[in-house]
C-alpha cells in the first residue's frame, strides 16, 4: 500500500472512530430536549439501551464476517446502516420511533470500531501500529470530550434533530475515502455460515443485557422476569458453546481461547470496561450530587481522564516494543489501581486537585492497558482470525461495562435506600413540599430543590450519597485488583517473540496470500 493511500485510509478510519465515540456522548446532552419535544420520559433509558443492545451483540458477528469477506465491505455496510439509523433518528416523531431507529444505528455501530482496529492491524506493521493506536485513542478521547459540549450547542442554537444529522456528511466522507483508498482481495470460496452460533450468541447476549439493564429498575432481581431472562441467557449461551465446537466455520472460534494472551487480554477487557463505564457514570454523580457542582462541572471532571488516556496510549506503544506486553499491562493496571484507591477515599471534603489526580491516574492506566490488550491479541493471530480476535476484545470490554454498570446501579439503589430513608424520616415536611415528579433520590441533582434545603439536611444528604457511592467505588477497586493480578499471567519478554507464526505450508501460504493482497508491510 502506498504512503498516500495509507494516509487516506487512516483519515477515513479516524472519522469513523470519531463518529462512533461522538455518538455515545452527544445524545445524552440532547435527551432532556428530545423528551421535551417527543414526550415519553418513561422510555428515556431505552434510547440508550436499544443502541447498546444492538451494537454489543453484533460485534463478534461483524468480526467473523470481516475475516470471511474482507474488512472493507463490512465497514462500508456498517457505516451505511449507521447513517440510515442516524437520518431516521433525526426524523423521529415519537419516542418509540426514536428507540427503533437508535437500534438500527447500533446495528451499524457494532461494525465500525472493531473493524477500524482490525484494519489498523492489517495495514501497519507492529512498530507503526503501536504508535498509530495512540493516535486513534486520542481521536476517541477528544470526540468523547467534545460530544457533550457539541450536543449542548446544537440543542441551544438549533434543533435536537441535528444531533443525528451531523453524522451524515462525515460518515459519507469516511466511507467514500475508504472505498477508493483501501485495496484488499479476499480469497473467494464457499463459506458455511454459522447460523445457529450467530442466533444463539445474539439471543443469549440480548437476554443477559435485557436482564441486567431492567433488573432492579423495571422489576426486582428476584422476580420471574429476571429469573427467566437469566435462565434463557444461560441456556442459549450453553447451546452456543456446544455449537461452536461442531461448526465448520464458527462465529467465535473457541480455539482462540487456548491462547493465554487472548484469555488474559479478554479478562483485562472486562475489567477495563467495568472501570471505564463505572468511572464515567459515577464520578460525575459524586461531583454534582456530593460536591454541588453543575451538570457542566460533572462532565468537565472527566476531561483529565479522557486526555490522559490517549497520551498514555501513545507512550505505551513504545513501552510494548521495548519491554513487552506484561510490563505495559502491569504499569497500566497499577496506575488504575492507585487512581481507584484515591477514588475509594472520596469524601464530601475532598478537594478538586485530588479528584483530578485520580482521573489522570485512571486515564493513564486505562490508556496503557487498552493498547497492550489490542496489540497483543492482534499480534497473536493470523490475518484470517484478526477480525474476530479484535472484535472479541471490544466485545468483552463492552459486556464488562454494561453488566458492571447495572450491578453498580443496583448497589447504589440499595445503599441510597439504606442511608436516605432515615434522614427523610426526620424531615417528613421536606418530602411533602418536594415538587411533583422529584424523587428523594434526585433532590441533590435538582439545583432549585437543592438550594431550598436547610444546610443541616443538605450536609446529611451529601454524606449519605458519598457513603452510598463508596460501595460502588469499592467494587471498582476490587476489579482493579483483579486486573493487576491477572496481568502477571501475560507472557514476559519482547512483543515480537509472540508474533503469530504460520503453521506448515497451507497456513503459511494463506498468510502470505493475505499479506500480498493487502500489500501489507511485513510485521515484526
Amino acid at each position: 500500500m502506498t504512503r498516500n493511500a495509507k494516509i487516506i485510509v487512516t483519515i477515513a478510519l479516524m472519522l469513523g472512530m470519531a463518529l462512533a465515540a461522538l455518538d455515545t456522548t452527544i445524545v445524552g446532552t440532547a435527551m432532556p430536549s428530545i423528551v421535551g419535544k417527543l414526550g415519553g420520559i418513561t422510555l428515556y433509558s431505552w434510547v440508550f439501551s436499544a443502541y447498546l443492545l444492538t451494537s454489543t451483540t453484533t460485534v463478534p458477528i461483524y468480526g467473523k464476517l470481516a475475516d470471511l469477506y474482507g474488512r472493507k465491505p463490512l465497514f462500508l455496510f456498517g457505516s451505511i446502516v449507521f447513517l440510515i439509523g442516524s437520518i431516521a433518528s433525526g426524523f423521529s416523531q415519537t419516542m418509540v420511533q426514536l428507540i427503533i431507529f437508535r437500534a438500527i444505528q447500533g446495528l451499524g455501530a457494532g461494525a465500525v470500531q472493531p473493524i477500524v482496529l482490525t484494519i489498523i492491524g492489517d495495514i501497519f506493521a507492529l512498530k507503526e501500529r503501536a504508535r498509530v493506536q495512540g493516535l486513534f485513542s486520542g481521536v476517541w478521547g477528544l470526540s468523547s470530550i467534545v460530544g457533550p459540549a457539541l450536543g449542548g450547542l446544537i440543542v441551544d442554537h438549533s434543533s435536537w434533530r441535528w444531533v443525528f444529522f451531523i453524522n451524515v456528511p462525515f460518515g459519507v466522507l469516511s466511507a467514500i475515502m475508504l472505498m477508493f483508498a483501501l485495496k484488499e482481495q479476499v480469497e473467494r470460496k464457499k463459506h458455511q455460515l454459522d447460523y445457529i452460533g450467530t442466533l444463539t450468541l445474539s439471543g443469549g447476549i440480548v437476554a443477559l443485557l435485557f436482564a441486567v439493564l431492567q433488573g432492579g429498575t423495571s422489576w426486582s432481581w428476584a422476580s420471574w422476569q429476571s429469573i427467566s431472562l437469566f435462565a434463557i441467557s444461560i441456556l442459549l449461551l450453553g447451546w452456543f458453546l456446544y455449537e461452536e465446537r461442531r461448526a465448520a466455520e464458527p462465529i467465535l472460534p473457541l480455539d482462540l481461547f487456548k491462547n493465554r494472551i487472548i484469555v488474559i487480554s479478554s479478562i483485562g477487557g472486562v475489567v477495563l470496561g467495568t472501570i471505564m463505564f463505572g468511572i464515567t457514570s459515577y464520578v460525575p454523580l459524586f461531583m454534582q450530587g456530593v460536591k454541588g457542582g453543575s451538570a457542566t462541572d460533572a462532565g468537565i471532571i472527566l476531561g483529565p481522564l479522557l486526555l490522559a488516556w490517549p497520551i498514555a496510549a501513545t507512550v505505551s506503544g513504545k513501552v510494548v516494543l521495548s519491554y513487552g506486553y506484561r510490563i505495559t499491562a502491569l504499569v497500566g493496571t497499577g496506575l488504575t489501581l492507585i487512581g481507584m484507591g484515591i477514588v475509594v477515599a472520596f469524601t464530601p471534603q475532598v478537594g478538586l486537585p485530588m479528584i483530578i489526580v485520580a482521573m489522570v491516574l485512571i486515564g493513564a492506566g486505562l490508556g496503557f492497558s487498552s493498547s497492550a490488550y489490542i496489540l497483543s491479541v492482534q499480534n497473536a493471530v493470523p490475518w484470517s482470525l484478526r477480525g474476530v480476535a479484535t472484535a472479541s476484545t471490544q466485545f468483552f470490554r463492552t459486556i464488562g461495562g454494561t453488566v458492571g454498570v447495572a450491578i453498580m446501579g443496583s448497589i447504589l439503589n440499595v445503599q441510597m435506600a439504606l442511608h436516605f430513608t432515615p434522614i427523610f424520616a426526620h424531615y417528613q415536611q421536606v418530602l411533602q413540599h418536594l415538587p411533583k415528579g422529584i424523587s428523594p433520590a434526585n433532590v441533590l441533582l435538582t439545583p432549585d430543590v437543592r438550594s431550598s434545603l436547610a444546610s443541616g439536611l443538605l450536609n446529611q444528604l451529601q454524606v449519605a450519597l458519598s457513603q452510598s457511592l463508596f460501595w460502588v467505588y469499592l467494587l471498582l477497586f476490587v476489579m482493579a485488583v483483579i486486573g493487576l493480578v491477572a496481568m502477571f499471567w501475560l507472557p514476559g519478554g519482547r512483543a515480537d517473540q509472540y508474533m503469530y507464526k504460520a503453521e506448515p505450508e497451507a497456513d503459511a501460504a494463506a498468510e502470505a496470500q493475505a499479506s500480498s493482497d493487502m500489500v501489507m508491510p511485513h510485521m515484526g
